[in-house]
């Protein structure tokens, strides 16, 4: 299943992730998550207090790129990784009001 955020040039959302069993019950994982960005020119990561949480940020231009999130699944003393990816499109906010500006008075036809 493809995960897919949408973020426009002015937003920013939490993320969070979850470890599963091949059953779909919660698993722990050793340590914690590694999170990764894939474009650090189009996105940032913010870590939060919980590692299993981070906000994601648009810095740069409109784009994509992704986020990423490894952990090691292995509670032992092995290493066996295990990923999750998100695609993140970075597009333009839509005006949602307008204003008009005057200048200054002048004397017609001057």
């Amino acid at each position: 299943m493809a995960n897919k955020l949408i973020l426009t040039d002015e937003q920013e959302a939490d993320l969070s992730v979850s470890f599963v069993t091949q059953a779909g019950n919660r698993a722990k994982v050793d340590g914690t998550p590694s999170w990764r960005v894939s474009d650090p020119a189009i996105l940032e990561i913010v870590p939060t207090q919980d590692p299993f949480s981070v906000v994601v940020r648009r810095v740069g231009p409109v784009g994509s790129a992704q986020v990423s999130v490894t952990a090691d699944a292995d509670l032992g003393e092995g290493v066996r990784p295990v990923a999750a990816v998100l695609d993140v499109d970075v597009i333009a906010a839509e005006a949602v009001s307008a204003s008009i500006s005057a200048g200054s008075p002048r004397v017609a036809g001057v």
